[in-house]
């Protein structure tokens, strides 16, 4: 299969607390509760009338800082090897985060947000409102149900 290559020009830069990929919170239990700021281009400002009605926001954004993609990997919330489209891994073969942040406020053509897990002057590629229509009885979390299971079975203290 032949497919056109596909290229995206940044609308702005995403402002973080995290300069290096260790200290950004991973695995069972992490919370991402740093606040950043996503800064557009000044000339798209216009683009985000309205937007403050939303709590919260999707960021597309782009793993600008890893290494080649690699297809099975074996993420910090388990200790078994998954394919990389069934976790969060970085190191996809086109490497495009997306994150559900928290809108705290707006400022021209700066956005406050809570939620943040993303490198420090990541590019961003697109934001939408957070709208969520999946039933959450109906949701089903995949092998992230049988890790957490086992991480909170080695986490009990033991018995008397």
């Amino acid at each position: 299969m032949t497919l056109p290559p596909v290229t995206f020009d940044p609308i702005g830069l995403l402002h973080t607390p995290f300069q290096e990929t260790s200290t950004i919170p991973k695995g069972c239990g992490a919370e991402h509760q740093a606040e950043g700021v996503i800064e557009l281009r000044e000339e798209l400002a216009d683009g985000l009338q309205d937007i403050d009605g939303f709590s919260h926001l999707f960021v597309l954004w782009v793993f600008d800082r890893v290494g080649p993609p690699v297809l099975v990997v074996t993420p910090p919330n388990d200790t078994r090897p998954h394919g990389v489209f069934a976790t969060r891994a970085p190191v996809r073969p086109v490497p495009i985060g997306l994150t559900v942040v928290e809108l705290l406020g707006r400022d021209g053509a700066r956005l406050r947000v809570r939620g943040v897990d993303m490198l420090d002057k990541s590019p961003v590629l697109d934001i939408k409102p957070y709208l969520s229509s999946v039933d959450p009885t109906g949701l089903r979390r995949g092998w992230l149900t049988e890790s957490e299971a086992r991480h909170a079975e080695t986490a009990r203290p033991p018995q008397a």
